[in-house]
């Protein structure tokens, strides 16, 4: 599983990869089928790179059903796009009304277009710049740029249907809005929380690897009331999940910097990390299907704190 999404994901340094460039990996062969998981009577998932999705459809999306019609958060691949209907279908007649996009990446706005012109697209104001740059949302798909954006803080609908949008600063991309659901006490966490694995930075769209551990540990400072995550790419997971990853990310860049200082190669700095953080982060496939991201961040830390 973790391979795939390393794979999905990977960020070739110095030179572009499918991340930094904006583009969207192309969709897998054969029957596209999503495995859907109920949360709440209102809130499903359509999920990823888990036990029962046999392809890679995308990150992971939300389904919201409000008073007025269905909210999405993400929409995966293009060409999925029917496969989300289908699976929204099952559970509401709703019409589609809103898209709220984690951040910019092809996996996770790449069905957009395919819901119409009608609904409103929302982001944080650095992933509508960073989807500018995206060939999908060029020319004519200019139309399915997002029209709304916040800064620190915004609110969507009203009452119980209420959905709160925070950005608290750059780390998988400069842009990564975390969508809360008050009502529910759940919130979706996008890449910058994409599940137990070493962070993905994807600096050509503003992502750091020194400021992820900050923004992090933001969210947690700032969000409350809330119990449950739904991740990027990995199954729904708990607070105390999120939690752990931002001392997971304190301690893998506070790691990095003691390599640095202590003189120590990129391939050097990545094997202290695989050696002294395993036993406390044993789910995080530090010596095992991460070792390889785990350099990549390593590379791009280094540079940042040489910069």
């Amino acid at each position: 599983m973790r391979r795939l999404i390393v794979l999905g994901f990977l960020i070739a340094i110095g030179g572009l990869s499918l991340i930094a460039a904006g583009a969207q990996a192309p969709a897998q062969p054969g029957p596209k089928t999503i495995e859907m998981q109920k949360l709440k009577d209102n809130l499903y998932v359509l999920l990823s790179n888990v036990a029962g999705s046999p392809a890679f459809s995308g990150g992971t999306t939300a389904v919201y059903i409000t008073d007025t019609g269905v909210v999405l958060v993400d929409t995966k691949l293009a060409g999925w796009g029917q496969a989300v209907l289908d699976k929204i279908r099952s559970v509401t007649d709703k019409p589609v009304t809103m898209i709220i996009n984690t951040h910019t990446h092809g996996d996770h706005t790449g069905n957009d277009g395919f819901f119409g012109t009608s609904v409103e697209i929302v982001t944080h104001e650095n992933t509508k710049t960073n989807m500018e740059k995206m060939d999908a949302f060029k020319g004519d798909n200019a139309k399915f740029l997002p029209k709304k954006t916040f800064k620190d803080k915004m609110s969507v609908l009203s009452g119980k249907d209420r959905l709160d949008l925070y950005y608290f600063g750059p780390g998988h991309t400069n842009g990564d809005a975390i969508i809360v659901f008050p009502a529910l006490r759940i919130a979706h966490t996008g890449d910058l929380f994409a599940g137990k694995n070493p962070p993905r930075i994807d600096s050509g769209n503003g992502g750091s690897g020194v400021a992820y551990p900050q923004t992090v540990a933001k969210v947690v400072a700032g969000i409350a009331n809330v119990d449950t995550i739904i991740p990027g790419h990995n199954p729904v997971s708990t607070w105390k999940d999120l939690e752990e990853f931002a001392r997971f990310n304190q301690d893998f860049v506070a790691t990095v910097r003691a390599s640095m200082k202590a003189g120590k190669s990129v391939d050097d700095a990545a094997a202290a990390i695989s050696m002294n953080l395993n036993d406390k982060y044993k789910d995080y496939g530090l010596q095992g299907a991460s070792k390889d991201r785990v350099k990549e961040d390593v590379q791009i830390i280094y540079k940042e704190l040489q910069e």
